[in-house]
């Protein structure tokens, strides 16, 4: 993963606002690289901040080749994460059409890797695939 600030910081009390690019390579069963753009919101608190980013995933997924953009919403409280990330609906192409799921991040060893648990509808193949696994870091 590679993410670069974008622009100047955005300081005001209590707060500091940011904007990175983003770039992933996921391997396992999406095969994929992703670019995408996260705000950043981080606070005076130790371990308190939130970001939101889209993130257009381009590659394989399950043997089908196409492209979709996740949605992420993520907080942090004085440490405790809460992240939701989704696939946006309609945002699959390709022989990912109509794609569906959510990823969460899994943290061993302080080893970041990525479940996604997705569906395809009928007719396109299996349903429900998953997961796919990645071995990238997490924002």
């Amino acid at each position: 993963m590679k993410m670069e600030p974008q622009g100047a910081e955005h300081k005001a009390p209590g707060s500091t606002l940011g904007r990175m690019s983003i770039r992933k390579n996921f391997h396992g069963d999406l095969e994929a690289t992703s670019r995408g753009e996260m705000l950043t919101a981080m606070t005076d608190v130790e371990g308190s901040a939130a970001y939101v980013a889209l993130e257009q995933v381009n590659g394989t997924l399950g043997g089908r080749t196409g492209a979709f953009v996740l949605h992420h919403s993520g907080t942090m409280t004085r440490g405790a994460p809460k992240l939701v990330l989704v696939v946006v609906p309609d945002s699959g192409c390709g022989e990912l059409e109509g794609l569906e799921g959510a990823m969460q991040i899994e943290i061993v060893d302080g080893e970041h890797s990525y479940v996604f648990e997705y569906q395809l509808p009928s007719g396109t193949g299996p349903a429900p695939l998953g997961p796919a696994k990645s071995d990238e870091p997490g924002p």
